[in-house]
């Protein structure tokens, strides 16, 4: 990886890590469905100025059908989930919980092609399992009932985002700027009579809409296209070892700007999720660690 490359990954990590950061900020103040509604409304408006710029006309009306199953399963409904679980656990926690994307990618894919999985994948998920189990039981412990309800939010948020990596590979073939640019501007769509549902609770302060502005066009709109400017460059596979280092920023940002305490709990349980993520995804192998050691 080249040093251009291996920087926009961090500054990827770094970007999507702060995403947990805003949306703890706002989701109180805004509810889910005002929170998200500015978050996908800047990010299209964003991606279009960027269309305008490039010369890229978005055939919408063509591919609408795609654009609003993308625009659910990979933005409207997990950004919704995030939102209403951010609204009880910590960012880190959130951060966490997201890089279990590739593990119920791995399940998805297991029910959907009827593979059997392998030995490392098998460790992968139960490693994983395990690190929910313990941000589960910690979280259980120090937050009231609706802690439990909040992780549950935030697992079916990355299990919709797995849905939607398997769906594109079966969807129509469109650069990945006219996904991200037409996916945006249909989940505005979707999310816009929710907000009419559920109203902000109050007049969000100065504080909070810059967070929202940047939730929307830093951390969604030029966060796309960082990523896949990565894709571009060191291909999908290499690409996804941001999901590894998401939860190290997000920890961080929670404890320097939110004062969220970082406890053994959170540690051992992001180990386990992003040990059984390096294990599912292949990025490390039972057998190859097996042979060097029996050598």
């Amino acid at each position: 990886m080249s040093l251009p490359s291996l920087l926009r990954l961090f500054i990827l990590a770094a970007i999507w890590g702060a995403s947990f950061l805003f949306m703890r900020m706002a989701a109180n103040s805004l509810g889910p469905a005002v929170l998200i509604e500015l978050r996908v409304g800047f990010a299209a408006i964003t991606l279009f100025i960027f269309a305008l710029y490039l010369r890229k006309k978005l055939a919408f009306k063509t591919h609408k059908k795609h654009f609003f199953i993308i625009g659910a399963l990979n933005s409207a409904i997990p950004f919704l989930l995030f939102a209403y679980a951010a609204q009880t656990i910590n960012a880190s926690t959130l951060s966490i919980l997201n890089s279990t994307t590739p593990i119920w990618g791995a399940i998805v894919g297991i029910i959907w092609s009827k593979t059997k999985p392998t030995k490392s994948m098998l460790l992968g998920l139960l490693l994983g399992l395990t690190g929910v189990a313990i941000l589960v039981g910690q979280n259980s412990l120090t937050i009231d009932s609706q802690a439990i309800t909040a992780i549950v939010a935030a697992l079916c948020a990355s299990l919709s985002y797995a849905i939607a990596s398997h769906y594109t590979k079966h969807a129509p073939k469109l650069s990945a700027f006219d996904n991200a640019h037409g996916s945006m501007w249909a989940a505005s769509i979707m999310v816009l009579p929710l907000i009419f549902v559920i109203p902000a609770r109050e007049m969000p302060s100065n504080e909070v809409m810059l967070g929202v502005l940047a939730l929307g066009v830093l951390c969604t709109a030029i966060a796309y296209i960082l990523f896949f400017r990565l894709i571009d460059d060191i291909g999908p596979t290499s690409a996804l070892t941001v999901t590894f280092l998401i939860p190290l920023f997000g920890i961080v940002w929670g404890n320097l700007i939110l004062d969220e305490q970082i406890g053994p709990n959170t540690l051992v349980g992001a180990l386990c999720v992003i040990a059984g993520t390096m294990l599912v995804t292949g990025f490390i192998r039972i057998k190859p660690f097996l042979k060097r050691n029996t050598l």
